[in-house]
């Protein structure tokens, strides 16, 4: 009997979302409640150490970078890192054929050849704090969801506007726990940041898309920027008279190094976990949501790859793109692979039948999980026109020009008409003036494969209207049809448009609406603002308070465990190991990489794998300077098994005593699915070795003042 309790026991274990050692994304307010534990894994620090009110803290060197990344400070001049791909569309901004930065690398050698990146924030926290009890002040519930909605944004408001009344600050107020709780983060944003230094792209991109979320990378993945403020050391729009920010904390940066088994901890900003999710939406996920992705996506990666290869001035135009395209492309089939691999759906399914189980007798938790099987059913039609409208119809410039012109025609009074239409026909001819030959076959391919994909898996059985013309007057062949609309649209070429936008009238509008392109985005677009979004935004309401009970079940059922909320965009921390994984049977993942790697992945006929010149000059003379480990080697990544997602790019990894050693740039393939199932086994933060990233400051571009700024722990 006792054997049998204990199978038992074990099985409700393996079903049971229950908190593994290195699971989590904990809020630095609430750290206290992990401080023992950190410090029984190896932490030196305390709590307050890392988040602090009343003094300065960690928490003062970490900082949101622009809207989706993590930066931290490492000098008292406002020198920041981050990732190289968090940088990139500012390097790509500052690049031309001629002056190839994100090609060649850039560095500035003084302040004054530093670049202005227009429209690029910094964010610092300067509080956070627990308002639930003020944002669900006189909610109740027997409130219908809207009025409930209604109350707490107008509670919302008054907080934030209490906070921020008489300073300079910002303030964001975010649900969690699907708004059982809710917390207000104040904020102080910097708008003077500058690009200081890059690697070329055959380090800072090394092993492209070919190695992104793998183990092992040998990507030096970072950049470099400054914060200026006024000279009152407060946030300022760029100006020639600012100065560079004094942080209220910087870090130290330890280049001693770590070994297998040291105690690590990512202090960053992760945009979007769902621990939560119910079988039905991961079986969504798993099943529709992700294989449609990766297939548009896929025809889409093959064109520009194709395009890329073609001429430098090719690479450069569609890199940025392709760099965006690409990440979650391989993302989702590393989640949908391991979402099959761990059983997700099964072990969702049994978590539930123990949930109804216990729910049965309280009228509040009982059908909690019915509705949501119910609504997740009903929303699906919706929540695939969404996915494909952003997938296909928005594939090609063609179709972005439509939407962006239809939104002038449609806001337009008589009087403005005339004059907002040239406006946009000066973009549009700025859009044609970089090569528009070769990317007009370029946009066509991708056009003609995108639109025929979601005419064959989704449009031919949703628009009756679609179906009966390539079925009438292109016999079903929709790659006909879609190859007609391009070339006869007014917006492929300069000629074309100049005929209709050239002393544009309001008569020419009538020559717009017989346009093929326009005929063909319209009533997509109808649809779904007129009924697809609405019902989109009705169901993903009724979702959201659906999983406000579920989680708040969850938690009331099991109140001895310590949840955590999911990753929402905010300051968190995350902590565990450096630690080796096995992704297959007989096959065991070393933690540390090393320059080693990169000579062995050198192939000068694979972009992604070119050698710079003189990183191999380097490698062969082994002048690694004082960045070499204790065996003479140069790290250049490790792994951890920190829990990380997006918005963790660019976050510090910090060792035992909050010293900087690693900048977190990615997780590996096999552990993609965490954000909705967490594996110990084989989830893993991708970092690059703080060593590797100042051997390329120092010892690669010669820029060691910038080293100088920094406070070295040797």
């Amino acid at each position: 009997m006792k054997k049998k309790l204990l199978l038992i026991g074990l099985a409700i274990s393996m079903i049971m979302p229950n908190l593994f050692a290195d699971e989590g994304m904990w809020l630095p307010l609430l750290l206290k409640k992990k401080e023992a534990d950190m410090q029984k894994k190896g932490m030196r620090i305390s709590a307050e150490d890392i988040y602090n009110v009343n003094n300065a803290s960690l928490k003062d060197a970490v900082m949101l970078f622009g809207t989706g990344c993590t930066g931290e400070f490492v000098s008292s001049q406002g020198l920041l890192l981050t990732n190289h791909h968090c940088g990139y569309s500012f390097i790509v901004s500052h690049s031309t054929v001629e002056r190839d930065y994100l090609t060649n690398g850039f560095w500035a050698m003084s302040r004054e050849q530093e670049l202005p990146c227009r429209g690029l924030t910094i964010t610092r926290l300067v509080y956070m704090e627990d308002v639930t009890s003020r944002v669900l002040e006189g909610v109740s519930d027997d409130m219908t969801e809207q009025k409930r909605q209604t109350l707490i944004e107008a509670n919302i408001e008054k907080v934030k506007a209490k906070a921020t009344e008489g300073n300079h600050y910002t303030a964001v107020i975010k649900p969690f726990y699907y708004g059982n709780q809710y917390f207000m983060y104040v904020n102080e944003v910097f708008k003077d940041v500058r690009l200081v230094g890059a690697p070329p792209s055959n380090i800072g991109k090394f092993g492209g898309d070919t190695d992104n979320w793998m183990w092992p990378r040998h990507t030096g993945d970072f950049s470099v920027f400054r914060v200026y403020a006024d000279k009152d050391g407060k946030p300022a729009e760029y100006s020639k008279d600012n100065v560079p920010y004094t942080p209220k904390k910087h870090l130290k940066i330890n280049i001693k190094g770590v070994n297998e088994g040291d105690f690590t901890f990512v202090f960053g900003y992760p945009g979007t976990t769902k621990q939560f999710l119910t079988s039905d939406a991961v079986d969504y996920v798993q099943n529709v949501e992700d294989p449609t992705r990766i297939k548009l996506r896929t025809a889409r990666l093959d064109v520009y790859n194709r395009a890329m290869n073609e001429s430098p001035a090719q690479r450069l135009r569609y890199a940025s793109k392709v760099a965006s395209v690409a990440n979650g492309w391989k993302k989702w089939q590393g989640e949908v692979r391991g979402l099959k691999r761990l059983n997700a759906i099964e072990k969702k399914k049994a978590f539930e039948k123990d949930f109804n189980t216990w729910a049965k007798n309280n009228a509040k938790y009982k059908n909690v999980l019915s509705e949501l099987k119910t609504t997740y059913a009903e929303m699906e039609k919706a929540n695939m026109s969404y996915t494909y409208l952003n997938e296909a119809v928005f594939a090609s410039d063609l179709m972005i020009q439509v939407r962006k012109l239809g939104v002038v025609i449609a806001s337009s009074d008589e009087a403005s008409l005339g004059n907002n239409v040239l406006k946009f026909y000066a973009e549009l001819l700025k859009h044609y003036a970089n090569d528009y030959k070769n990317h007009r076959r370029v946009d066509k391919e991708i056009f003609v494969r995108t639109m025929s994909i979601f005419y064959n898996d989704y449009a031919k059985e949703n628009y009756t209207w679609l179906r009966d013309i390539v079925n009438k007057d292109y016999n079903d062949n929709a790659e006909a049809y879609f190859d007609y609309v391009y070339e006869n649209s007014l917006l492929t070429s300069p000629e074309k448009a100049a005929k209709v936008f050239e002393n544009f009238s309001k008569k020419n509008i009538k020559k717009l609406e017989k346009d093929p392109a326009f005929k063909l985005f319209t009533p997509i677009w109808m649809q779904y603002m007129e009924k697809d979004r609405f019902e989109l935004a009705f169901y993903d309401d009724k979702v959201d308070s659906l999983y406000r009970i579920y989680v708040d079940g969850i938690m009331k059922k099991d109140t001895k465990k310590e949840f955590y909320p999911d990753a929402n965009l905010t300051l968190r921390v995350a902590y565990g190991n450096i630690k080796t994984y096995q992704p297959k049977d007989a096959i065991t993942y070393e933690a540390f990489s090393t320059i080693e790697g990169i000579m062995e992945k050198e192939n000068p006929e694979i972009y992604d794998y070119v050698v710079e010149p003189k990183l191999k000059q380097l490698y062969e003379k082994k002048d690694y300077g004082i960045y070499a480990n204790e065996k003479g080697e140069l790290p250049v990544a490790f792994i951890a098994s920190n829990h990380t997602t997006g918005g963790n790019s660019g976050s510090p990894v910090l060792d035992k005593d909050g010293n900087l050693i690693g900048i977190n740039f990615d997780r590996n393939w096999e552990g993609t699915m965490s954000d909705i199932m967490y594996d110990p086994s084989q989830c893993r933060n991708i970092s690059l070795d703080i060593r590797y990233c100042l051997f390329i400051i120092d010892k690669f571009a010669g820029a060691s003042h910038l080293i100088g700024e920094m406070d070295l722990i040797k």
